[in-house]
């Protein structure tokens, strides 16, 4: 899954996220707790253009205190999209080491955690073209600010973390990269294909 080479306006950028949580996370169940916070309205989809990184950082540092502070209610978690800084997912995933440091430094440890997603997200000791990566694959680098305690609930009332991956993993298996890519090119019934292959595998 490849970010779009021509330029983007913000609000493309958010439909092709709200198609990317629709079709992928919420369609294949990659997280079987986004669904219930995308539908009341609570998930933040903020769009950077800082032009570096000191200025996507400011941009971090406003969405982690804005998480911090504003009630979950009305904003559960947020994804942080970059369209165009981080081109190179091995650069990303360096810069994900700063990104724990801002957690720090904000006494945010517990509180907020960042997971990350990338179009070209590589999970590490798996190869680059495995279909198993595309469950952090997203249409732009993002970083996803979620709260803690708000995990802490979804676990409690279902799957572990453990549970959750290794469904996920067979389920894109069963898909396979073209199935995964027509998946989230088509609509319609393609739902039902995917309903099929994750029942199968949860059965």
């Amino acid at each position: 899954m490849d970010a779009p080479t021509t330029p983007q306006t913000d609000d493309q950028v958010v439909a092709r996220m709200r198609h990317w949580i629709e079709r992928a996370v919420i369609g294949l169940n990659l997280c079987p707790f986004a669904k219930a916070v995308y539908v009341k309205g609570q998930v933040r989809i903020v769009v950077s253009r800082a032009r570096h990184l000191d200025g996507f950082l400011d941009d971090l540092d406003r969405e982690l205190l804005l998480l911090r502070d504003i009630p979950a209610a009305q904003v559960d978690t947020t994804l942080l999209v970059h369209p165009t800084l981080f081109p190179d997912f091995l650069v990303f995933n360096d810069f994900l080491g700063v990104v724990d440091e801002v957690i720090r430094e904000h006494d945010l440890e517990g509180v907020l955690q960042v997971a990350p997603f990338h179009p070209r997200f590589q999970f590490e000791g798996v190869e680059a073209g495995d279909i198993t990566n595309a469950s952090n694959w997203a249409p732009y680098p993002t970083l996803h600010l979620l709260r803690e305690a708000s995990i802490e609930r979804a676990v409690a009332g279902g799957d572990d973390a453990d549970t959750i991956v290794a469904r996920n993993e067979a389920t894109l298996r069963r898909l396979g990269l073209e199935g995964w890519q027509a998946w989230m090119d088509e609509g319609g019934c393609m739902r039902l294909q995917a309903a099929a292959l994750y029942d199968r595998g949860s059965g």
